[in-house]
């Protein structure tokens, strides 16, 4: 990753893998006003992939869905530093799929308050599935 760039590759397009991730055992984490919804699996081409869910139900306008979704990106474009390195340690891929859950346009300062929080649960999740049972190749002693 140069600089703070969201490229095509980090972005969840396939069909197939967004009805995969919520067809599997849902692991999400609620950070009010948005709900992470992820997919912890082997090493694939991306070590993260998101998209971005405003229901039409929640906010009525598209204006106000559009305004929504592009803070929720730009806020997890500035953020993702808090969990790529662990994934990347972890040698995993992470499907994520951010919800919003709110009824209202919410501030984007409260929006990056709860995105630093759910992304440092989801940072946190994926250390800890590397740590139960997946075996870490053994570290060569040093020549003495």
């Amino acid at each position: 990753m140069k600089g703070l760039r969201l490229y095509k590759y980090e972005k969840l397009c396939s069909r197939k893998l967004i009805d995969q991730m919520f067809a599997a055992k849902n692991n999400s984490i609620k950070s009010y006003p948005l709900r992470l919804i992820y997919h912890i699996t082997d090493k694939q081409q991306s070590p993260a992939q998101f998209f971005i869910s405003v229901p039409k139900k929640r906010v009525r306008h598209a204006v106000d869905r559009v305004l929504m979704r592009r803070r929720i990106r730009e806020v997890y474009r500035l953020n993702r530093h808090l969990v790529l390195p662990q994934i990347k340690e972890a040698n995993k891929s992470v499907f994520i799929a951010f919800v919003f859950i709110g009824d209202t346009i919410t501030d984007y300062n409260v929006i990056e308050e709860r995105m630093k929080q759910a992304l440092t649960k989801l940072a946190k999740a994926v250390s800890e599935t590397n740590d139960a049972g997946i075996q870490q190749p053994p570290t060569p002693l040093p020549n003495a």
